[in-house]
């Protein structure tokens, strides 16, 4: 293990004004986003979707890091160019999703574990090989009347630690992703106590199984109330609780706190992270890991019509800035009208 190199790496994808996409969806998940824009889910069209993202004009100026499917870490762009060779070129760091998806959990078939660990010494080998110098593993925290259950935050704690181990253990960098879902009706109160107790759990499992703190990434959930409550929270008591969260449970030795987007408006997400970075000097850069939040418009732009991509690329490019602009607490809800005018 290459400790130096691992921090490097870790602390690059969290430099200031950038963060990461994660382009990682699986077939099922991007055959959704394509029904919405009435695109048929096939190989070439996916090569063709994440062509257009990762050759945006000035992509690495806020783009540190992408999060590649298996698929796409194969794929050459339509320029016949690897895509890892493609991000690298463009200043960005090439990554992978390395789960293979979460299952209903023995004896609480409410909640889910993941899966993945199987074969995964020797696919971290390959994809390094490939290019790769990150990781992904997201476990999924389900809220509800009597959930989660002790058991099930505590076996997916211990996942994310083996599966963080073998990252480093091939001088991969781990991005360990606990969510908490937003789907339920909880306030955010509970949101903030569940939160808080899974992350006790991972960086006890992290410690007894020797991860380094310095070289991961953490991508947690923001403190939100859940989709379905009547209180929603306003974007400062999100920033707040967030921020205390954190502090009361995320050591200073990790680097940076990566936010998934979880369900929230690419508007939303890019604001609480805003207001979060302008409290001031905090333990750890925050930024972001973003899916939809930073495709959502480019996707509609585009509409899989190759007379699109310059425009799509434009909303893409103007998306990436306003986070980045949110790493340093610098964003401001009048900057959307940015994208209205890309």
């Amino acid at each position: 293990m290459n400790v130096k190199e691992l921090e490097t790496t870790a602390r690059a994808l969290v430099a200031p004004g950038k963060g990461i996409l994660a382009a990682d969806e699986s077939h099922g998940t991007i055959e959704k986003r394509f029904a919405a824009i009435g695109l048929a889910n096939t190989e070439d069209h996916r090569r063709a979707y994440r062509d257009m993202l990762f050759t945006t004009k000035g992509f690495g100026e806020h783009v540190s890091g992408v999060i590649l499917f298996d698929e796409t870490i194969h794929q050459k762009s339509l320029a016949h160019v690897p895509f890892p060779e493609v991000l690298a070129k463009a200043g960005s760091i090439p990554g992978i999703k390395v789960d293979t998806g979460a299952v209903p959990m023995a004896g609480s078939p409410e909640e889910k574990v993941t899966q993945g660990l199987d074969g995964l010494r020797e696919r971290l080998a390959k994809y390094r090989q490939l290019g790769a110098r990150f990781a992904k593993w997201r476990a999924v925290i389900t809220i509800g009347n009597t959930l989660p259950t002790l058991p099930n935050i505590r076996e997916n704690a211990i996942l994310l630690a083996r599966y963080a181990a073998l990252c480093q253990e091939q001088d991969i960098v781990p991005i360990v992703e606990p969510e908490v879902l937003m789907d339920a009706d909880n306030t955010i109160q509970r949101c903030h106590q569940v939160t808080e107790q899974t992350l006790h759990e991972v960086f006890d499992a992290l410690y007894d199984h020797c991860v380094v703190l310095e070289g991961l990434l953490l991508k947690p959930n923001m403190v939100v109330a859940g989709k379905k409550c009547p209180a929603q929270a306003t974007p400062e008591l999100v920033a707040e609780l967030t921020l205390q969260c954190f502090r009361r449970t995320v050591p200073c030795a990790v680097p940076g706190i990566v936010f998934l987007s979880g369900g929230q408006s690419a508007a939303q997400a890019t604001h609480h992270l805003s207001l979060m970075n302008a409290q001031g000097p905090l333990p750890w850069k925050l930024s972001f890991s973003y899916g939809r939040a930073l495709q959502d418009e480019a996707l509609k732009a585009w509409g899989g019509k190759p007379e699109n991509v310059a425009k799509a690329q434009k909303v893409f490019a103007a998306r990436a800035r306003l986070n980045g602009l949110a790493t340093k607490g610098k964003y401001e809800p009048k900057m959307e009208q940015d994208l209205v005018h890309a």
